[in-house]
This record gives structure tokens, C-alpha cells and sequence, in this order.
């Protein structure tokens, strides 16, 4: 009796670790063994979690990696500082990827919805992320008992109510990092007076045909 093939819609995982293999050196990470294999197991359970909480709209493992790993890791290069805080981190996105690929510095992961909550800290302990700390709260609610160095959000609705709303949360020397598809010219015309766009990142993403920006925001001096 032959054995069952596996249905060519689901990558072997020597398929997809070939793929980070390939990648991360592009995005200027190692892609050593241990990073790769634990990538791999937070998109097994991000694919596994999802067909009962609907945590992502992407059901393949190898878009999984492009669209949710990848992209989260191109934001690597605008940060700085020690702590960081992924505002608004739904299935851990970008702050688990980072975090993995830059364990010196600590993330704070922070969301509102309890289903994504319990996901990210289910990952956190199956991955043992020392440098990670899971918060559910509403950001206009959160009461840090510090400031962050960086503060990064992948899907807010514009420039100007992240400024307003997250902030207060990075330090006096802090910034934000808002992480964009196309340059988003109108939105940063429409920035709070005390808050400039310090960097604009243009960055690639392996295997993403499409425009990515990352927009630096700092205080006004």
C-alpha cells in the first residue's frame, strides 16, 4: 500500500526552511538553526490556532512566512534601544518574529483581544522567549510602569493617531515606528505639531513584490 502524499498545498518543512535560509541573510539576520526551526514552529502554531480562532486570513505556511515573518522582520533595522513595545501585536506580529531574531533586547507585546492574547503567550512559553512579556490591555488604558525606546505598530489606522494615542509611551530620547505599504505622503502632512517624521524607510522584503515603508517618528526638538 503506497504511502499517503501530502496534498501540495502545504509546503514540507524542509521546504519552508530552505526558504528562511534563503531570506534571512537578505534581511541581514543568521540563519542558523535554532532561529530557523523556532520561525517554523510559530508559524505551525499560528496555522494550527487559526482554523479555530481565525487569528490570520492566510491559511498557507509559506505565505504565512513571507507576508507575516518576513515583512515583521524588515522592520529590524529602524529599531533602537533596548525596550520595545509592539502596540496593537495581534497574533504577535511583528514583535514575536523580532524578538526571536533579537534576543538583547526585550519586547513588551501588547493587545486587547483575549484570543490572540492567549495565542501569543502560548507561543511565548512553547518557544521559551525569555525577552518577552505579554500585556492585554487597551493602549489608551496602559499604564507602563517604564517608557520604551521603541515603539512599533504594524496596522494603525494613520500616522497621526498613533502620535496621539502611543506617544506618551516612548521615552523623552524615544521614538515610533509605524510600519507602512506605499509611502503614505497624506497622512504624514496630517502629524501632530509635536511629533516629525525623523526616517523614512523604504525596505524590501524577500519574496514580497510590494512596497513597504517603514516612517520614523521623533519628537520635534
Amino acid at each position: 500500500m503506497s504511502a499517503r502524499r501530502r496534498p501540495a498545498s502545504v509546503p514540507a518543512e524542509r521546504d519552508l526552511a530552505a526558504l528562511l535560509c534563503d531570506a534571512l541573510p537578505q534581511l541581514g539576520i543568521e540563519a542558523d538553526a535554532a532561529r530557523v526551526g523556532a520561525l517554523l514552529r510559530f508559524v505551525s502554531l499560528l496555522a494550527k490556532w487559526s482554523k479555530a480562532y481565525n487569528l490570520t486570513s492566510i491559511r498557507d505556511q509559506r505565505e504565512m512566512l513571507v507576508k507575516h515573518v518576513l515583512d515583521g522582520l524588515s522592520a529590524r533595522v529602524a529599531l533602537s534601544g533596548v525596550q520595545v513595545l509592539d502596540v496593537g501585536t495581534g497574533a504577535g506580529l511583528p514583535g514575536l518574529p523580532l524578538a526571536l531574531c533579537e534576543p538583547d533586547r526585550q519586547f513588551t507585546l501588547l493587545d486587547s483581544v483575549g484570543k490572540k492574547v492567549r495565542f501569543v503567550r502560548h507561543v511565548v512559553a512553547e518557544l521559551a522567549l525569555a525577552n518577552v512579556t505579554v500585556v492585554q490591555a487597551r493602549v489608551q488604558q496602559y499604564e507602563p510602569e517604564q517608557s520604551f525606546d521603541t515603539v512599533i505598530c504594524r496596522a494603525f489606522s494613520s500616522l497621526a493617531d498613533f502620535a496621539r494615542s502611543c506617544g506618551r509611551l516612548a521615552g523623552p530620547d524615544g521614538q515610533l515606528v509605524a510600519m507602512k505599504g506605499q509611502l503614505p505622503e497624506t497622512e504624514l502632512a496630517l502629524l501632530p505639531g509635536d511629533w516629525v517624521a525623523a526616517d523614512i524607510l523604504p525596505v524590501s522584503v524577500p519574496l514580497l513584490d510590494a512596497a513597504r515603508h517603514l516612517v520614523v517618528l521623533r519628537r520635534r526638538s
